[in-house]
């Protein structure tokens, strides 16, 4: 599949970029997208939840009442879970939702993504580029340019760009990442993909391994 590469005004420059068919043009595995898409949403859970449980609970271990002979349910201290202010049953405790996912399933699942932007025309190249100093009024025209502004954007980049990640940081619904962080939830929570000529080659580099 080919694509022209535009510069930041939205121009064509004349040249063009042949998405590789390897990582662009497979059949998408929705399975392996939702496998990876759930590893990284439990990776950013905090798993700091906490709730004391019956030994925990400052109070008296007095038994309330007698264990047989008061015509209701056997009672033991006040800290008891069926008492108010008692200690929770199996209550949460901290922990780490991370999982292991293979680096083949992983690999599989970013493919997927960008095959998916690949089929519904979401990818935009652009010459590599950088700002002069961190202006939003610069990247907000760029995106103008690019007709991708209100969409919810990721830019990808082939290295960190400070004035680029500066510029773009005010405004709403878009995203700056070097090819190499690539992960298949950014893929998919974008609507548009606007990738630079050297993270195209570096996306390649690494999902070819």
């Amino acid at each position: 599949m080919e694509v022209s590469v535009l510069n930041i005004k939205g121009q064509e420059t004349g040249k063009k970029v042949v998405l590789n068919d390897a990582i662009f043009g497979i059949e998408p595995n929705d399975h392996v997208i939702y496998l990876a898409v759930n590893q990284y949403l439990a990776a950013q859970r905090q798993g700091t939840h906490k709730s004391k449980e019956r030994s925990e609970i400052t109070g008296s271990t007095r038994k309330l009442i007698r264990q047989k002979g008061g015509g209701g349910a056997r009672r033991g201290d006040i800290k008891s879970p069926v008492l108010r202010g008692g200690g929770r049953v199996f209550g949460p405790r901290p922990r780490d939702y991370w999982f292991k996912l293979n680096k083949k399933v992983k690999t599989l699942a970013r493919k997927s993504a960008l095959s998916y932007k690949a089929q519904q025309n979401a990818i935009v190249v652009v010459e590599d580029f950088d700002f002069a100093a961190p202006k939003t009024k610069e990247a907000a025209e760029m995106l103008n340019n690019l007709k991708v502004a209100g969409k919810k954007v990721l830019i990808l980049l082939s290295e960190v760009k400070k004035n680029v990640n500066l510029s773009t940081r005010n405004i709403q619904r878009v995203e700056v990442m070097t090819a190499s962080a690539l992960n298949t939830y950014k893929v998919m929570n974008a609507n548009v993909l606007v990738v630079t000529e050297n993270a195209l080659k570096l996306i390649d580099e690494t999902l070819n391994k």
